[in-house]
């Protein structure tokens, strides 16, 4: 074939595929994500299918849609089978903040339930103790799923915690993500299944594996059940502080007891089942116990298979009925346009809003983006504080020191559309005030940002800010 044929055909091609592209990706991604794909597709068109081919698409197989589904109605029925009396209804919220607790059923599957007892563990090595202490003292079941777990001290302690409960005859299950936790299926893994513990990979990746997901479609959850009596949830892995080295992690992790752990425990048989395919009827697994507290408590599960962006709806749904304070703590700030008006219109009606990120980062891209924000945020009344000891990896909110919000979640797109995330919401005023005063502490050891040094950043750095923030589009 003759170069000039060549040419023109290639060039066609480039057409084609602009065209194709343009039709598409409008019918799968928000306005501001489907804009910079194209972006990129009219700019090079061959390159930029083959990423969006890779990243773009926020794909689950059809079988772990069906999975998805049939473990929602798994949930329901075994909710059904509570006590009618068991569920909260919201008494003692103020009115305004009443509907919210019904409301977020509607997105997750679960209901409010009361009579439970919540710690908030700040202590990152005191968290690992306590865990390890009530797996030693498990007496059926102990089941982990977390997004890493590492072969390193921490890994290793709860892993040989774990190979002790089995030696009493207590079922030991592990779930861990494919990628996060890749080393330790490695060399963790195999002598854990050799002791008897099950251990599974999440979402496992491959390009020639059946059911197989995104790579960069994760299970970020970090849970665990004991007996179906103690459970956790929060922002730690099972990993050492210093994971990131001279970047030293400050988590917060939830320790329950009471009615919600059931919730936990059927999030975890509902991920076993999208990698096993079996259920498990266990009588255990959800005891009726005399209510441990007097808490209403209720856990949001969101991620590809839930009704899509629950979580993010979730949270809008409290930022709109906040009426006094809205304080957010997260590492990951990169937020879409409806959660940044969201805040920017609590902000000038008058409640006070902050946020708490971290100074510094291990992802740099990520970093940059957030930086992006701040501006608007700042000049709409915001207040940014920026933590300074340590990796600020926490992640909770607290709204109008009534209702509190613990879990895995980022307030980035990638937790709000892609990764399996979980997310407690805590109807408990004494409890929620106690986790302000954790958000207290970290303000006490911020820089906060101000909206005449800020606007001063040099030009290099605005710019880098802004190409990052398109870039996290492209998620």
């Amino acid at each position: 074939m003759p170069a000039s044929d060549f040419g023109s055909l290639y060039v066609a091609s480039e057409w084609v595929i602009r065209l194709v592209m343009l039709l598409y990706i409008p019918q799968r991604r928000s306005a501001a994500a489907a804009r910079t794909w194209l972006l990129l597709v009219f700019l090079l068109p061959w390159a930029g299918v083959a990423l969006y081919a890779l990243f773009g698409r926020i794909y689950m197989p059809k079988k772990r849609i069906e999975m998805q589904a049939r473990a929602s109605a798994l949930i329901l029925e075994v909710q059904g089978q509570m006590p009618p009396q068991s569920v909260w209804q919201g008494e003692g919220l103020p009115d305004y903040l009443r509907p919210l607790p019904g409301w977020a059923a509607s997105l997750g599957d679960f209901r409010a339930f009361p009579g439970n007892r919540v710690e908030l563990l700040t202590d990152y090595r005191g968290m690992l103790e306590r865990l390890i202490a009530d797996i030693e003292a498990a007496r059926r079941h102990v089941h982990l799923l977390f997004y890493i777990i590492e072969d390193d001290a921490s890994g290793r302690a709860v892993g040989a915690a774990l190979e002790r409960a089995r030696l009493r005859g207590v079922v030991c299950r592990v779930l861990m993500d494919a990628v996060g936790s890749s080393t330790a299926l490695k060399r963790l893994a195999p002598a854990w299944r050799t002791a008897g513990i099950e251990v599974r990979a999440t979402l496992p990746v491959g390009v020639f594996r059946r059911n197989a997901a995104r790579f960069d479609l994760r299970n970020h959850r970090k849970l665990a059940v004991i007996d179906g009596r103690i459970g956790y949830t929060g922002s730690q892995n099972l990993v050492n502080p210093e994971f990131v080295p001279d970047l030293p992690n400050v988590e917060l992790t939830a320790r329950i007891e009471g009615s919600v752990v059931s919730q936990l425990q059927a999030v975890f048989l509902g991920d076993r089942y999208f990698e096993t395919g079996e259920t498990l009827q266990d009588d255990d697994h959800f005891p009726i116990d005399i209510p441990p507290g007097d808490t209403p408590l209720q856990l949001l599960p969101s991620g590809p298979g839930y009704q899509r962006e629950n979580a993010e709806e979730c949270l809008l749904g409290l930022i709109y009925a906040a009426r006094e304070e809205i304080v957010i703590a997260t590492p990951y700030f990169v937020p879409d346009d409806a959660f940044l008006q969201a805040l920017r219109l609590a902000a000038r009606r008058g409640v006070n809003v902050r946020l708490i990120a971290t100074q510094r980062s291990n992802s740099r891209l990520t970093h940059l983006a957030q930086q992006s924000f701040y501006e608007e945020l700042l000049e709409a009344g915001v207040k940014i504080s920026l933590y300074r000891s340590g990796h600020l990896h926490a992640k909770h909110l607290s709204f109008d020191r009534r209702i509190g919000v613990v879990g895995s979640t980022n307030i980035d797109i990638r937790s709000f559309e892609l990764n399996a995330e979980v997310m407690l919401l805590i109807y408990d005023a004494a409890v929620t005030a106690r986790l302000r005063d954790i958000q207290a502490t970290y303000e006490a050891d911020a820089e906060p940002v101000l909206l005449s040094v800020w606007r001063q950043r040099p030009a290099w750095l605005r710019i880098a800010q802004n190409v990052a923030k398109l870039a996290d589009k492209l998620l």
